[in-house]
């Protein structure tokens, strides 16, 4: 029997015994219970991981399949200066070259920095980023020197702890963020640059939020950003203490859709060939701004843009407004006598004039409304012809006082000006059309004066000349093509109006070509072995006194089945010689880059002995807010 003592220890172990299990029970019902939920969710963001697959953006190209710009999938460099001990100094030696950073800057972000949380615990900083956009073979050579780390033990066996220590800095110190970014680059630099844009950081939303990402800010970049940038996917996945992905516990994998790439009606080469001639006129003549479109008037495809200066969207950083401003669209001006094809061609339209009517030029000087005209060469007695190809104001003018104010404000608007063309880029302005006419509004605006308009609306205006009167809509993008390469869309040229019949644009282009003669104002644009039809203008800008000018050639060829239109304007030409009419400083630029364009093209001659006879039929298609700052002129010639 036992005695006491043994009955009160037995009885003291079984309390004590109940009293842990009963400790323990509730610590099981508080984990398994009462914190479950909790407790998940700690454990799953402990050791799952949604991860977001960014799209590739799409690729820009030219008519021909030449890469303008392409995305590139970069890293994002991060490191982990718990896991260095008192390496950092180190570690910031070996890699600072490689990623191309200040080794001291480096090693301030290496270094570990403790501090208190509000439940009064130290800990020290487990994330920082080193650098963002980092090119994955840079990356390989960072990883791969921080995999070869030496050891410091050399006299020792490395305890568990030191080993453990030293893998952790070798594999896990510096590492890169799981969701790729993407870098935007421009394979040629300046080329095209008005027209392509250039992309920065910006916000998007999804069903799952919202989240940074490149945005086309500029150009065709901005137009189509959201066919380029295409839609993210993500995974739900497992990682284990060394941040590694465990793939066989996936749970959800939603592959991302690549954006569309964009195929654009320009071609690489005569961008080149505009932009070079553009430069190098530029530095002759020094004019403020210059600028040249190439066109196809028959589809109204753009094969060529350029307005100087431009910029380089690889490096942003300095680029200023001024480089920015794509003049062609955003910049109206007062035309000068390049308007004269419309109110021309207006009244032989509307069978008011023929081109061997006479018109009395007053010898230069014309009074009219208390205003007197003047001509830069006096002329007696001009057929309608040659007041075209003399660039006769009061000839003109004569012919606006005929049309009478609602005919000519009727072929203003039909030939697009007052109107934006609806060109695929962003901050194109309508120009300027007179709202209250004035007695002298009639004579004014034939000479080009008392309206204002942008470059690429003079550009199609005379492209519908060369199109039998047809005007088209100004095409820039081809087709958008899937990431195997397939037309997902295709954009086919788009007439606008019929503004003048075929009769009247084929008489129009027999005056046109008079101006290209020695008789004419554009001898310089002259080709050896095409025909050249075109209208040369030189408009003053105020204050007149200034004798400060905007001069402008625009023109097509072959004449009588034009394949390629072409217009080049300069805004204040300071030509060492003095020249500053369109005539002689533009019409040179025409020509230069026409005869390479049609060498490129191969475009048959038209003239010339041995010239074969002209292509029959359409030209082959190629592939198939900013306030707008007004230039005002008066016209000279």
């Amino acid at each position: 029997m036992s005695n006491p003592v043994q009955i009160r220890r037995r009885w003291l172990i079984v309390i004590l015994l109940g009293m842990a299990y009963s400790g323990l029970a509730y610590r099981l019902v508080d984990l398994q219970v009462l914190r479950r939920a909790n407790l998940q969710a700690e454990v799953w963001t402990n050791t799952h991981r949604i991860l977001q697959l960014e799209p590739r953006r799409g690729d820009i190209v030219d008519s021909r399949g030449n890469v303008l710009a392409t995305s590139t999938f970069v890293k994002t460099v991060c490191a982990d200066p718990a896991l260095l001990g008192d390496h950092a100094a180190e570690v910031a030696h070996r890699i600072a070259p490689l990623l191309d950073m200040n080794e001291a800057e480096l090693g301030l972000k290496l270094t570990p920095r403790p501090h208190e949380r509000e439940d009064g615990q130290t800990v020290t900083n487990r994330f920082v980023v080193l650098k963002h956009k980092v090119p994955p073979d840079v990356w390989q050579a960072v990883h791969d020197s921080m995999t070869n780390f030496p050891s410091h033990i050399v006299d020792r066996k490395p305890t568990k702890a030191e080993k453990a220590f030293y893998h952790g800095l070798r594999y896990s110190a510096i590492f890169v963020d799981p969701s790729d970014d993407q870098l935007r680059s421009y394979p040629n630099g300046h080329l095209a640059s008005h027209i392509l844009g250039y992309v920065g950081d910006g916000e998007r939303k999804d069903s799952h939020g919202t989240y940074h990402d490149i945005k086309g800010l500029e150009g065709i970049e901005a137009m189509l950003d959201q066919r380029m940038s295409g839609t993210r996917g993500w995974r739900v996945t497992e990682r284990d203490g060394y941040r590694r992905e465990r793939v066989e516990y996936r749970e959800e994998n939603v592959e991302p859709r690549d954006g569309l790439h964009v195929g654009l009606t320009l071609d690489l080469v005569i961008q080149g060939i505009l932009e070079s001639a553009l430069a190098e006129a530029k530095d002759k003549e020094k004019p403020a701004y210059i600028s040249g479109m190439v066109m196809r008037p028959k589809t109204g495809e753009i094969l060529a843009m350029c307005s100087l200066p431009d910029f380089d969207p690889n490096h942003m950083e300095h680029t200023t407004a001024d480089q920015l401003r794509n003049r062609l669209i955003m910049d109206y001006h007062e035309p000068g006598s390049t308007f004269k094809i419309v109110v021309i061609a207006g009244a032989l339209n509307e069978n008011l004039v023929h081109l061997t009517d006479h018109i009395n030029c007053e010898n230069g000087h014309f009074l009219y409304a208390g205003r007197i005209l003047h001509d830069s060469s006096p002329h007696g007695d001009l057929t309608v012809e040659g007041v075209l190809m003399k660039s006769s104001n009061i000839g003109a003018a004569k012919i606006g006082m005929i049309m009478e104010r609602p005919r000519l404000d009727r072929y203003m608007r039909d030939f697009g000006f007052g109107a934006p063309t609806s060109i695929l880029l962003p901050h194109e302005t309508p120009g300027l059309m007179p709202r209250n006419w004035t007695k002298d509004s009639i004579v004014q605006i034939p000479m080009g004066q008392g309206v204002s308009v942008t470059s690429l609306q003079m550009m199609m205006a005379m492209g519908a000349l060369a199109n039998k009167g047809v005007l088209m809509r100004p095409l820039l993008v081809d087709r958008l093509l899937d990431a195997g390469g397939n037309v997902v869309t295709r954009f086919p040229p788009v007439a606008a109006r019929q503004v003048v019949s075929e009769a009247t644009a084929k008489l129009m282009v027999e005056a046109l070509k008079t101006v290209v003669t020695k008789e004419g104002t554009a001898v310089r644009a002259a080709m050896e072995n095409y025909t050249v039809a075109g209208k040369t203008g030189t408009a003053q800008k105020v204050p007149y006194a200034a004798h400060k000018w905007y001069a402008s050639f625009a023109g097509f060829f072959p004449a009588d089945n034009p394949e390629v239109c072409i217009y080049i304007a300069m805004d204040e030409p300071h030509d060492p010689a003095g020249l500053h009419q369109g005539g002689q400083v533009c019409a040179p630029v025409f020509k230069q880059v026409a005869e390479k364009v049609a060498s490129y093209l191969n475009i048959k001659p038209d003239r010339g002995m041995d010239a074969p006879a002209p292509a029959a039929g359409p030209a082959p298609v190629a592939g198939q807010g900013k306030t707008p700052q007004p230039i005002k002129t008066a016209m000279l010639r």
